[in-house]
């Protein structure tokens, strides 16, 4: 799986985004956490392999996700589905 890391000053959480290539709201979600230097993974799950789709499938419902996009997962607990500035705020306690 192509995961990309983004450096960020903020690394108190752990952060990790699946987003679409194509999404604006995936790259809304991604402008954000750029804009308040946090440190995150994302993978765009549209250019993954089949293989790789199925098992972010899996670990996005496995966490109690719906599959949409961006799906943002915090400390491998928190599951945001959607752009939801309130959600990521509190949740990344910025």
């Amino acid at each position: 799986m192509n995961v990309s890391k983004v450096s960020g000053q903020n690394n108190k959480h752990k952060v990790f985004v699946y987003a679409l290539s194509t999404c604006v709201w995936c790259k809304l979600t991604k402008q954000y956490l750029n804009d308040n230097k946090i440190e995150y993974q994302f993978v765009d799950v549209d250019l993954a392999e089949e293989d790789d789709k199925q098992k972010i499938r899996e670990t996005i419902t496995n966490k109690g996700g719906s599959l949409s996009y961006p799906t943002i997962i915090v400390d491998d607990k928190k599951v945001i589905a959607g752009f939801r500035k309130d959600q990521l705020k509190e949740a990344l306690e910025i």
